[in-house]
């Protein structure tokens, strides 16, 4: 078993996630083709391949628990963090991964096919003037912008009972959410010492 493999499974194991056998193979077949497109494009600061396994990919498992099927979007997606993830480990749930800049959507684009996630859709565009012909019950980001600013830009797009799921890090204490009706989940990240907090807001 090679390092990368025994750190991705070991870390899922800590957060009571069994990856199977052709979810571990995805997902680090999609981890060397981010380090593959990283040589050439900007995908990712992060360019050790055990770096990115504990700060890309368990981070993005760790809000898994929390997914549910049917259809999700995820905001601000880049390279695909944390809706690819979140497309190989629920194949129940349509993923649809958004990002302005096209670089990123055609690296995205070329993981689905790549990988077969028939349940992946790519968009190139920015989320504001994005409109889809449903609602979507979940709405994820990472990295994407402040919880005001996420909601403001997707309440076109979420459910009437819908709920945003946002990964925050250390700079939650910046974030105003004085009139935002959230729960504010401890995520535990294997082998990350940063202080990671999912926020759950309900519509």
């Amino acid at each position: 078993m090679s390092n990368l493999k025994k750190l991705l499974c070991e870390g899922a194991e800590i957060m009571d996630l069994t990856l199977s056998e052709h979810q571990t193979d995805q997902l680090l077949a999609y981890h060397e083709l981010i380090g593959k497109w990283n040589k050439v494009y900007n995908l990712s600061a992060i360019r050790d391949p055990i770096e990115s396994i504990k700060k890309h990919f368990l981070d993005s498992l760790s809000i898994v628990p929390f997914i549910s099927p049917g259809l999700l979007l995820d905001v601000g997606s880049g390279a695909g963090l944390p809706g690819i993830v979140i497309a190989i480990m629920r194949s129940n749930t349509n993923v649809f991964t958004i990002d302005s800049v096209g670089k990123k959507c055609r690296f995205m684009q070329t993981v689905k096919t790549e990988l077969s996630l028939d349940n992946l859709t790519v968009i190139n565009d920015r989320v504001e003037s994005f409109n889809y012909d449903e609602s979507f019950p979940q709405i994820v980001s990472r990295a994407f912008s402040s919880t005001i600013d996420t909601i403001e830009k997707t309440r076109h797009l979420i459910s009437s009972d819908g709920r945003y799921l946002l990964m925050k890090g250390d700079n939650l204490n910046k974030e105003n959410l004085q009139k935002v009706n959230y729960k504010a989940h401890s995520l535990r990240v294997p082998y990350v010492s940063d202080k990671r907090t999912l926020l759950e807001i309900n519509i």
